[in-house]
């Protein structure tokens, strides 16, 4: 596996770990000797005063932790020795990926034993996600592996024996368990999460916990001792309330009244996510544009590529719109050199300066070699995708062959694209794409995929359908039913699935009920439904008839057909959680 810059491949044995004896770690978690808290101006008066430090060990999306920092009126000083740590005046640290590779950067590079000093002496710390996690004795990812040992728990992987879907992906509410100062504006909103393994609150670490979540069980949301926090969810991909979050912990002196009795949060909700088909059109400008099952060109004598807007503006007017995710897909770009096409590239940057929810970026995540010969693997191009400022990144048609060569051999290689992304950055982080097209038959014998009884008969009366994966942009059928293709996807890694349907892709008719029912019942990772939404009508029938996680859109958000809000308050009369 070819590896990201800091991010050495591991081994459970290699680990240098800061306290090797349990009870130096469970006399530190019960009787803390912390100093006095240190002081800070409400503003940031001086050059040191207004500088957070940022521990980024190099695997991961952080753009959007510094565009959140800098938003807020801080300037950013890289971590690049262990003495930085010790130096700070503010750290934050936002982990992302595996637990693993996480803890070998830090044991190596000496960071690990500097950190722990500078929690030790109750300095001003935000750890985020697995910066929450490597704070504890182990985890079980990969593993188990050693943490830092600062809070007694094991951190172990969700249930998902019990009808929850692992990874836990989306916005949920957060059940207050003490003072915390920085959850103080939270007000009953939901945050946003996305992992698959977390810490169980326990005797030996309730002194610890700020905020709880319920997902299956209760987890370990948040916890706070003194000057130091950190939090399971991602402040600055949870919108308003994720700034705020941030600002309490950058101005914790602030005298800014403390939201109450704002939201209805209660448990994970449904997520409305508006997508973006992004190309070049015929100038060369990169467009967002929407296809009429999957042709995105105009029906006229020109016959242009079909424009509904630039992406950087749609995508932010969305977020203020409401949208709980923004997925770009580069319909064009990566086809041949996926490194070079710098503007999309620019397009996540500039998105993730103002757009403070979940990023998910999809074309040309697979392995290539460029025209000098030169070999990139589909790490690497993740790798860029994430550095530009995508949390999550989808792979389309080099999942289908995965998956085919899967099934053939009964192996997992390693090698895919898949499987090389979710091992180094976790399953959470990967979406697979599928592309199927309905295939009507007679008799469900006729085929060897997995076929359903369809609710309205096919063209000549058929009662039942298989649906047949596409690659290519809908353009090549593979031997590879949607059903096969999820439940193998999900063995090689995937986190979560985005499932499109080529026949109802621009009728705005309606999700395909029956494909979509069939994939979520058939996986236990979440399912995003997409094509055929035509009116807030869809967005409830698929969420009632299935197990559907999120349901996305595209052109009625382009073309102001349906305003996003308008979704979310139909969903809330039917009863249905959403993040308002």
């Amino acid at each position: 596996m070819e590896a990201l810059p800091l991010t050495p491949s591991y081994s459970s044995t290699s680990l240098l770990i800061r306290h090797k004896n349990p009870s130096s770690v469970t006399t530190f978690s019960r009787s803390p000797n912390f100093k006095n808290r240190t002081k800070f101006s409400i503003r940031a008066s001086s050059s040191a005063d207004s500088v957070v430090t940022l521990l980024d060990y190099g695997a991961g999306n952080v753009r959007s932790v510094r565009n959140a920092i800098r938003f807020l009126g801080f300037e950013i000083k890289d971590v690049q020795t262990p003495e930085d740590i010790l130096n700070a005046s503010r750290l934050v640290f936002p982990g992302v990926g595996a637990f693993a590779p996480a803890m070998e950067v830090l044991s190596k590079t000496g960071m690990g034993e500097a950190l722990c000093s500078y929690i030790e002496k109750d300095r001003p710390f935000l750890g985020i996600c697995l910066g929450l996690q490597l704070l504890f004795e182990s985890s079980e990812e990969n593993g188990p592996i050693k943490g830092l040992g600062l809070i007694p728990g094991t951190v172990g992987r969700f249930d998902s024996s019990n009808g929850f879907r692992v990874p836990h992906i989306g916005w949920n509410a957060l059940q207050i368990a003490k003072e915390s100062e920085i959850l103080d504006d939270v007000g009953n909103r939901h945050v946003y999460f996305v992992h698959s393994y977390r810490a169980m609150p326990s005797d030996d670490n309730k002194e610890w916990i700020s905020s709880t979540c319920d997902y299956g069980d209760k987890f370990i949301a948040s916890i706070r001792r003194g000057n130091v926090h950190a939090v399971q969810f991602h402040p600055e991909k949870s919108g308003d309330v994720g700034l705020s979050i941030l600002r309490r912990f950058l101005y914790p002196k602030s005298n800014v009244a403390k939201k109450t009795g704002e939201g209805k949060a209660s448990k994970l909700a449904k997520r409305v996510i508006a997508c973006l088909d992004v190309r070049a059109n015929d100038n060369g400008d990169l467009v967002v544009t929407k296809g009429d099952q999957y042709d995105v060109r105009e029906n006229t004598k020109e016959n242009e590529v079909r424009n509904l807007g630039k992406p950087v503006e749609l995508a932010e007017q969305y977020y203020k719109d409401g949208a709980d995710e923004v997925s770009f897909l580069n319909i064009t770009g990566f086809r041949d050199f996926p490194l070079g096409d710098l503007p999309m590239l620019q397009v996540l940057r500039y998105t993730s300066e103002n757009v403070f929810v979940p990023l998910t970026v999809g074309g040309g995540i697979r392995d290539f070699t460029d025209s000098q010969g030169r070999h990139y693997s589909s790490l690497e191009v993740a790798a860029e995708y994430f550095r530009s400022g995508a949390d999550k990144i989808s792979i389309g048609s080099d999942a289908v062959y995965a998956a085919e060569e899967y099934l053939r051999t009964g192996v997992k290689t390693g090698k895919t694209s898949l499987e090389q992304i979710s091992r180094v950055y976790g399953n959470q982080a990967v979406v697979v794409s599928i592309d199927p097209r309905r295939v009507y038959i007679n008799n469900p014998n006729d085929v060897q995929f997995q076929t359903i009884k369809v609710s309205s008969p096919g063209p000549n009366g058929e009662e039942y359908a298989w649906y047949q994966c596409t690659v290519n942009g809908g353009r090549e059928g593979r031997p590879i039913g949607a059903y096969e293709l999820a439940k193998a996807v999900e063995e090689l890694g995937a986190g979560e699935i985005l499932l499109n349907c080529i026949d109802c892709d621009g009728q705005g008719k309606g999700f395909d009920v029956d494909l979509i029912k069939l994939i979520s019942d058939a996986v236990s990772i979440p399912v995003i439904a997409s094509s055929g939404a035509g009116v807030p009508d869809h967005f409830s029938d698929v969420f009632t008839k299935t197990n559907a996680s999120a349901a996305l859109a595209a052109g009625i958000f382009h073309r102001k057909e349906v305003p996003i809000q308008s979704v979310k308050e139909h969903l809330l009369k039917e009863g249905i959680e959403v993040r308002i």
